[in-house]
């Protein structure tokens, strides 16, 4: 029987803490804040999208780095055990649009509930309102930690304090700074799964909600990625599903530019006919009621001034010219963008402890023995839908196994 501390209560460290007891360990999980989950319980708008429901091989398409690292974590613990595992505890799930899993009452607290009913089954000891500090080893061997100034012993450490995301919820890169000092590559942490800023002015759009569109992300001439869904207008740039998913791809030191397929489901040809029969059937009205047919009305006066034409112009004087310029102007709304809103306003932290100093098949530490790292802290991250959240589940499970 080994004595194991878990650094860090958030999903990561709870499941660690429940994997690591149910194999007859003395687990103690020392959490800063004066509750568990604190970050859990804002996911999902609090609604908690807990994992996807698509096949644990697809999981892999939705990682945007170091996909690879985790396919012992993903297979020692997919998204089939988690829903099982937490449906013990008395969590019902349901499965919603794009494989989104949530709890079947739509609230986080009731999943922070079951994980605590599952760290009480493996006889865990939790410890809240304990602050680490440092992580003690020697001769590239783990011996315990420094909590609240007191020096305690253990035989196994798995540090699961999160990235630099949300800091209001403790999240405030205590790991890197753990795994720096143990010798570990540090990749620098950057904001992802978060809204962009446009060198275009967009603020007359802000709270525009843009549904069933493409959005391209193209830097330095590549196409990194390329979606249908959902976008939102903030005040100084662009956000929603669609934007917080691609900028998972984008690196801040290269120009990026978005562009939007306002109709990707008409090719230019057929949206052509489009218009010639809107502006045949209304030949008489303003061009901009026109376009009423095909566009949100808050969208109608930014796009005309893109396509450079007269709102007021009659439809039936609408040159051929004219009409190419309109299909090829909803078919390729440019923005240049400027740059990724803070590292404190992103879903998730990009960056970490570097996954060639961890062994794939255990999260255990290459440089330093019985130092184990799970979820955000580890440099690898996935795109919105719960993906996450499992890979936060995953390595935390493999990790408590493992040590």
């Amino acid at each position: 029987m080994k004595n194991i501390c878990v650094v860090g209560g958030g999903p990561a460290g709870i499941m660690a803490t429940y994997a690591a007891g149910t194999k007859g360990h003395n687990v103690s999980l020392f959490e800063k804040n004066e509750k568990l989950g604190k970050k859990l319980f804002l996911t999902g708008k609090g609604r908690c999208n807990i994992t996807n429901a698509a096949d644990i091989s697809d999981f892999f398409d939705n990682v945007a780095i170091n996909s690879s690292f985790l396919y012992s974590a993903f297979y020692t613990f997919d998204n089939t055990r988690l829903i099982e595992m937490l449906g013990q505890f008395g969590l019902e799930t349901k499965t919603e649009r794009g494989g989104r899993v949530f709890p079947v009452s739509d609230k986080s607290s009731d999943v922070i509930s079951a994980l605590g009913k599952a760290l009480k089954s493996a006889g865990a000891e939790v410890f809240l309102n304990k602050n680490v500090t440092e992580i003690l080893e020697k001769d590239n061997k783990i011996l315990g930690i420094v909590c609240n100034g007191d020096k305690l012993f253990f035989d196994s450490v798995i540090v699961a304090t999160g990235g630099l995301s949300y800091p209001s919820t403790g999240s405030t890169g205590d790991g890197y700074v753990f795994a720096k000092k143990a010798g570990h590559k540090i990749s620098a942490a950057q904001p992802s799964l978060v809204a962009m800023d446009t060198a275009e002015d967009v603020s007359a759009l802000a709270g525009l909600t843009l549904k069933n569109i493409s959005l391209s992300l193209i830097s330095e001439g590549k196409t990194l990625f390329v979606q249908q869904g959902e976008l939102l207008f903030t005040h100084k740039g662009i956000s929603g599903p669609l934007v917080l998913s691609a900028s998972a791809y984008m690196k801040e030191e290269n120009l990026s530019e978005v562009i939007l397929d306002l109709k990707p489901a008409l090719d230019e040809k057929t949206l052509d006919l489009r218009l010639q029969r809107d502006f045949v059937q209304k030949a008489n009205k303003d061009f901009a009621n026109v376009l009423g047919g095909l566009l949100p009305s808050g969208l109608i006066p930014f796009m005309i001034e893109r396509m450079q034409m007269n709102a007021t112009k009659k439809a039936h004087s609408v040159t051929r010219q004219e009409r190419m310029r309109i299909t090829q102007a909803l078919k390729s709304v440019s923005f240049s963008i400027t740059g990724k809103r803070p590292i404190k306003e992103a879903i998730i932290t990009r960056g970490g402890v570097d996954v060639l100093d961890i062994d794939a098949s255990t999260m255990q530490s290459k440089i330093c023995s019985g130092l184990y790292f799970a979820g955000e802290v580890i440099d690898v991250d996935a795109l919105t839908g719960g993906f996450n959240l499992q890979i936060a589940f995953s390595t935390g499970y493999l990790a408590g196994q493992s040590c």
